[in-house]
């Protein structure tokens, strides 16, 4: 009986170790599958540094692999826009109905309703800062009347430029079949929009910007406050594409363009642009004579031929344009001279005062302009009533303080720099605005450097070394 018994159960075991051996052979199988299919689904890596002044490429990787740009495309359809404006075919105040097409593009949005009108310049504002799908994909159909349209003009201007490997499908850049482009192409697009478009060139660097229907934020204000000299360009994201950048950045002569495809984070991705601005920067020579790009000959389809220079012998700093903004201190004074007419028209009852109140009301939606005083003025005003006008400070409402963080002591000044930018680059709201300050202690006769975030509200310390401890990075908040 014991005999049969064992029988049987080498029997079963048999089975169950041939059973084992198809597992085995089947997970041989599967699993390169699904490692070969993890690896597909990542976005590759991809990279070019460039010169901005001459156009040499200093570094590549992958330059010329054709990727999922993302929303690096919305560069190429702000240089078409900026061309129409700069041609005198399209206004920067001209009001665009924005359609059912538009208005349904999926985030990052403005939040553009279908029939609502809203001008060219807020449209170009809300895609180039806060990279908006709705407000780009409006002024594709603004320039050519279709998304599909304006993404033909678009290809036709990269084919003018050189970008041979670059083919557009819409004006957003969400991912599209046969939708792609290059780190060569996208950093010869920037050059482009630099030294084509110097008056326009300074929307790539605001922190923030108004479009009329409400203040957006810059989807690169982490690098541009982080990176010294940055002040531009585009980021990019599509889970297809991973994270994309193409920064610009300027120290003393020199201007260096960096484009990278497939960062696996912000962070990472801005890190990563850092390193590769850092070695242009060191490879570029210091004094070089700057070599502008050729002139184009663009048309639209279907429309006329119009030459573009590409030597716009101009600053890239902003330059006022009718409709601009009055300065802070001229509508402080403006709102100063209004309250104490104001205050004087409720000591009288002449209604001639009660329209030089409603003529002296300020908007910060165009300039300030000179008030004539009405000949039949007949209030008496008494110079001696009048106190003087309180000193208003112009230092912008912001929460900094005299709070700071320190991260650590180190002997190694290089080091300690490279510490707090990397730190700076991570996404930590709390040290927006925040400086990076290096400071030198003698211990024992040897020089040690303290790397330090100064400037912080107490909140914003307290929140940013809670952040960064949670990281298993050493963190002190300093009380002033």
């Amino acid at each position: 009986m014991r005999h049969r018994q064992t029988g049987r159960e080498a029997v079963y075991i048999d089975r169950q170790f041939s059973m084992f051996k198809k597992i085995l052979r089947g997970l041989s199988l599967v699993l390169p599958l699904v490692l070969w299919a993890s690896i597909a689904g990542a976005a590759p890596y991809a990279a070019l540094v460039m010169d901005a002044r001459t156009g040499e490429v200093l570094h590549s990787r992958n330059a010329d692999t054709r990727l999922h740009p993302a929303s690096l495309t919305k560069m190429m359809t702000l240089y078409v826009v900026f061309h129409e404006v700069e041609s005198g075919r399209m206004s920067l105040d001209q009001m665009i109905t924005i359609s059912r097409n538009a208005a349904s593009e999926p985030p990052s949005k403005l939040g553009l309703r279908s029939g609502q009108r809203i001008a060219l310049r807020y449209l170009i504002r809300a895609a180039a800062v806060k990279s908006a799908n709705d407000a780009a994909t409006a002024l594709g159909e603004a320039v050519s009347g279709s998304e599909s349209e304006f993404a033909r003009y678009m290809t036709a201007t990269a084919r003018a430029m050189g970008m041979s490997n670059t083919t557009f499908k819409n004006a957003h850049g969400l991912t599209a079949s046969g939708h792609m482009s290059t780190a060569r192409d996208m950093a010869t697009l920037g050059r482009r929009l630099f030294y084509d478009f110097p008056d326009y060139y300074n929307l790539f660097s605001r922190i923030t910007t108004d479009t009329s229907m409400k203040t957006v934020y810059n989807t690169n204000r982490r690098f541009l406050g982080a990176y010294r000299g940055a002040d531009g360009i585009k980021t990019g994201y599509t889970n297809a594409a991973g994270f994309n950048l193409v920064a610009s950045a300027r120290r003393a002569e020199e201007r260096i363009i960096a484009a990278m495809f497939g960062g696996t984070s912000t962070a990472q991705r801005n890190g990563q642009v850092a390193k590769l601005l850092d070695m242009g920067f060191g490879r570029a020579p210091t004094h070089v004579a700057t070599i502008r790009p050729t002139a184009l000959n663009l048309t639209q389809p279907g429309g006329p031929v119009v030459r573009l220079t590409g030597a716009v012998a101009k600053t890239n700093r902003p330059v006022m344009r009718g409709g601009v903004k009055a300065s802070p201190s001229a509508v402080l004074m403006a709102r100063n001279i209004d309250n104490l007419v104001t205050a004087l028209a409720e000591e009288t009852s002449d209604s001639n005062v009660g329209a030089i109140v409603a003529t002296l009301n300020v908007s910060t939606d165009g300039p300030s302009v000179p008030v004539r005083r009405p000949a039949n003025l007949r209030v008496p005003v008494k110079v001696a009533s009048i106190a003087p006008l309180p000193l208003v400070s112009l230092t912008p409402v912001q929460e900094f303080g005299d709070w700071s963080i320190e991260l650590g002591n180190y002997s190694n000044r290089t080091n300690t720099e490279k510490l707090l930018l990397r730190t700076a680059l991570m996404d930590l709201d709390a040290l927006q605005g925040a400086d990076r300050k290096v400071e030198v202690t003698q211990v024992q006769g040897v020089s040690m450097y303290r790397a330090r975030f100064v400037g912080l509200s107490e909140s914003d310390a307290r929140k940013a070394c809670s952040r960064l401890v949670s990281r298993d990075s050493a963190c002190a908040v300093i009380n002033p």
